[in-house]
């Protein structure tokens, strides 16, 4: 900790509304060089967006500003952008990605600070004309790489990459940063392992030791106790309580969160055996060629009715399953469902006989992000299946019946307790999980025979995990829907579904009914590991 009267970081009474909505109200923070603070909430409890105006984020400027005062080493800032928060030594690793599509792990590392070396062109014109110094390059990625103890391939195009790879990505680029005083870190944790995260809790333990300052946001709260030396609780836009991680356990974090008691994700798990279905699916020595989640030879019989769940370390194929079934990575082999082949490589097909999936890139994949939670919701439905149109002329024409887009987006705000405004408000504006419950929204709408869920469960807090979780548990059971979870929290599939396929290799490890010790789990997982 730093002994100057001066903290590194001060932020005194911030606020901040959008578009008339008070999210943030009377915010007072510090932090000491070297400390790591936990800053927990509920989704919309106002904890991205304080860190948003921490860095400078350049939203926050085009929406009015904020109020307040925040203070860098005792001395105000007024940071007009990111690279101001940059420069002064505040880094920041987003819950949504900020990477460089196009560009290898290395590049997007080192971005902006690429080491160069001159030539005979640049001593004769100017160091415009210097060159990147590529092996200069590689050896400040694989050092930043290392501090994580994580396993990434420099070389592999951002756009190839599975989520849990970009993450690791982002969290490199910031510690090789030099200059790194202070460290923002927005779930980071939520595409990662156990094993992995505990790499990373790590790397945070040994940033904080050579004095670098860590906000540490994350829906984990074991996580938080683990690492944090104070917990600082946002619920509504305001700080409702802030202690020693020494003196507090996840109950009460928990119920500071969200202002009443709150059970764990626990709950009846989806007790299945073969004798209550039969095989709707069958998959017969799939392959998909899904960069970082290589799938290999699966095969494997998912019942009528059933909640199955895929679990395994990241980058051992479990997210290339659903992904290759649904057409997104070129795949290969057999599908049937009711003893009909399901052409490969068709998202539409999938889609005709249906099949829905909500993937686990929201943003990327999942969401109309300028579009209002009603088109998001809706407009699925409306394309594959005809959903929410009105005829007329006998069908010649069609048309959008708003009533009914109205009323379906409403059901699933309240029954997924989406945080909105209202049912017009862009998915951009809401919070990652909300958006989240959006993309489960617009699934269901879909009312599928077959729901693929991947990482359902990513970047949402303790609330609104079980609720999720038991909405899937109430659509399987209610709509006799056959769903398969593929997910990285093991605990949650054991609460969830009925059998746990675990992958490892490309390959199914094995298959074992939800009761299932976690130990068990665990040595499937190790078996086959590339």
């Amino acid at each position: 900790m730093n002994n100057e009267n001066a903290a590194l970081l001060e932020m005194r009474k911030i606020s901040k509304d959008f578009y008339g909505n008070q999210v943030l109200s009377d915010i007072n923070l510090k932090l000491q060089a070297g400390e790591v603070i936990g800053l927990v909430g509920e989704n919309g409890a106002g904890k991205s967006t304080l860190m948003r105006i921490l860095f400078g984020a350049n939203m926050i400027r085009e929406t009015g500003g904020y109020g307040g005062q925040v203070l860098l080493e005792g001395k105000e800032v007024h940071f007009q952008s990111p690279f101001d928060a940059i420069e002064a030594g505040i880094g920041m690793v987003h819950q949504e990605f900020s990477l460089i599509p196009g560009f290898v792990t290395t590049e997007n590392i080192l971005l902006n600070r690429e080491p160069k070396k001159s030539n005979v062109l640049s001593s004769i014109f100017s160091d415009r004309m210097d060159t990147l110094d590529r092996s200069e390059m590689e050896k400040r990625a694989a050092q930043a790489i290392e501090l994580m103890g994580v396993d990434l391939d420099r070389g592999m195009m951002i756009s190839d990459m599975p989520v849990g790879h970009k993450q690791f990505t982002e969290i490199a680029r910031e510690l090789s940063k030099e200059q790194l005083k202070l460290l923002i870190l927005d779930e980071p944790t939520a595409v990662l392992t156990e094993k992995e995260a505990e790499a990373l809790l790590d790397s945070i333990r040994g940033m904080a030791k050579r004095g670098i300052a860590i906000i540490f946001i994350t829906h984990r709260l074991q996580e938080i106790l683990a690492v944090c030396d104070r917990v600082v609780v946002m619920r509504d836009g305001l700080v409702v309580n802030e202690t020693a991680a020494g003196d507090t356990n996840v109950a009460e974090i928990t119920r500071w969160m969200v202002g009443r008691n709150v059970e764990s994700v626990s709950g009846t798990p989806s007790v299945f055996s073969k004798e209550q279905g039969k095989p709707i699916l069958k998959v017969e020595k799939l392959w998909v060629d899904m960069p970082g989640e290589t799938v290999r030879n699966v095969s494997l019989d998912v019942y009528e009715g059933e909640i199955l769940g895929i679990g395994g370390l990241a980058g051992q194929g479990k997210l290339g399953i659903p992904n290759g079934i649904m057409g997104l990575y070129q795949a290969g082999g057999r599908v049937e469902f009711e003893g009909k082949e399901i052409p490969l490589n068709s998202p539409r097909r999938c889609l005709d006989s249906s099949f829905a999936f909500v993937s686990e890139d929201r943003r990327g994949v999942g969401l109309l992000l300028d579009e209002s939670l009603e088109w998001n919701i809706a407009f699925p439905a409306m394309q594959i299946q005809n959903k929410f149109l009105k005829n007329y002329l006998g069908g010649l024409i069609k048309w959008r019946d708003e009533q009914a887009i109205k009323e379906v987006t409403d059901h699933y705000i309240q029954e997924l307790a989406i945080r909105c405004t209202s049912s017009r408000q862009k998915a951009r504006e809401l919070s990652g999980g909300n958006q989240q419950k959006v993309c489960l929204a617009k699934a269901f709408a879909l009312e599928p025979r077959v729901l693929f869920v991947s990482e359902p469960t990513r970047g949402i807090d303790v609330g609104a995990k079980a609720l999720v979780l038991e909405a899937l548990k109430k659509f399987n059971r209610d709509s006799g829907v056959t769903i398969v979870i593929v997910s990285s929290e093991l605990e949650e599939l054991r609460q969830s579904c009925g059998r746990i396929a675990i992958v490892s290799g490309g390959k199914i490890a094995g298959i074992l009914p939800a009761s299932s010790s976690l130990e068990e789990l665990g040595a499937l997982m190790l078996s086959q590991v590339r």
